[in-house]
């Protein structure tokens, strides 16, 4: 479990993990960053009321260094990667060993199980899970059948796979799980989704949250796509050409005014049917969702597709920096 600043929801998740009742050996490793909240000492404190948990120093900070070190210090041949922000369902590591055993695939995983707490926070779970969102992977879509996939949330490894291809590519700080699962297709060894296998997520909280979530999960997305050529794929670019689009149209729609304003004719003004009619769709959209939610959920929706869609598109055009890009390192326990 990779842990930062997680004092809300760490002692919870690890009471989740400890409740499987998973018959064999099992451990808990955190591997905790640095960070301005009690986690570090919750954390202590759990390792200290359990021999079954153990705490790693991730000096690092970073998610996919974290895992890294997590794995290497593993004892045990079977991985389950989990988050501190998220519970998972009952039975989930029995099942995904079994799943492992019956498959022989290399890394198992299943729904992400978006729960929010407050009216904002549900409209984002609602978003997560619909094809208005979010909805293209099947780990966010209920009623996705098991199978083959290109993807899945968190997962449950043979620590031999993980090996094998390198582990996690520490130079993504987003994006690791797809660009880890793609690595595994690539060598010829087989990602597997079950819905049976559930995780609860817990949502941002925030605009600022959410928005900044997004904008970075774009700009590691089309890194993604920049270093795996023939991993392109068109639901991709719907983000980035949504926000394009409406950039345009409202440039249009400015100068269209502008015109009119001198009496030079008002035909640019057509430029505004493009943000207009996306957010007219949004709206619609969410009207119309065949969801139970309240109206405190249903109204909140259309801004949180949004910011969703305009974050992430927006980092998705605008990339990482070149800086950012070359001060990543590769110091990673598994990609030696």
């Amino acid at each position: 479990m990779p842990v930062r600043e997680e004092e809300r929801y760490l002692a919870s998740s690890v009471d989740g993990i400890l409740a499987q009742g998973y018959p064999g050996e099992m451990e808990v490793i955190l591997v905790v960053a640095p960070g301005g909240d009690a986690t570090e000492t919750i954390a202590e404190s759990l390792a200290a009321s359990d021999d079954r948990i153990r705490v790693v120093t991730n000096p690092g900070s970073t998610t996919p260094r974290a895992l890294n070190l997590g794995v290497a210090a593993a004892s045990h041949d079977i991985i389950v990667r989990v988050d501190a922000h998220g519970e998972l369902a009952p039975e989930y590591i029995a099942t995904a060993v079994e799943l492992l055993e019956r498959t022989g695939a290399a890394n198992v995983g299943g729904m992400m199980d978006a729960r929010g707490r407050t009216p904002f926070e549900q409209a984002v779970a609602v978003a997560y899970t619909s094809r208005l969102g979010l909805g293209g992977s099947s780990f966010h879509l209920a009623g996705s059948p098991e199978g083959p996939a290109e993807t899945v949330f968190l997962g449950v490894f043979r620590k031999k796979d993980l090996v094998a291809v390198g582990g996690f590519d520490p130079t993504f700080d987003r994006a690791q799980d797809w660009e880890l699962n793609y690595r595994l297709r690539q060598s010829g060894r087989q990602v597997w989704f079950s819905p049976r296998l559930k995780v609860t997520y817990r949502p941002r909280s925030s605009i600022s949250a959410l928005g900044r979530q997004f904008f970075r999960t774009g700009q590691w997305r089309r890194e993604v796509m920049r270093r795996h050529r023939d991993s392109v794929n068109l639901r991709y670019l719907v983000a980035p050409a949504t926000v394009g689009a409406c950039a345009a149209g409202a440039g249009l729609g400015v100068a269209g005014a502008v015109r009119a304003l001198r009496g030079r004719g008002c035909g640019m003004l057509f430029g505004w049917a493009l943000p207009m009619g996306y957010l007219a769709a949004m709206g619609l959209g969410s009207a119309l969702m065949p969801r139970t939610m309240s109206r405190e959920v249903r109204a909140r929706l259309p801004l949180v597709l949004a910011v969703m869609h305009f974050s992430w598109g927006a980092g998705f055009l605008i990339g990482l920096s070149a800086s950012r890009e070359e001060s990543a390192s590769d110091d990673s326990p598994l990609m030696d």
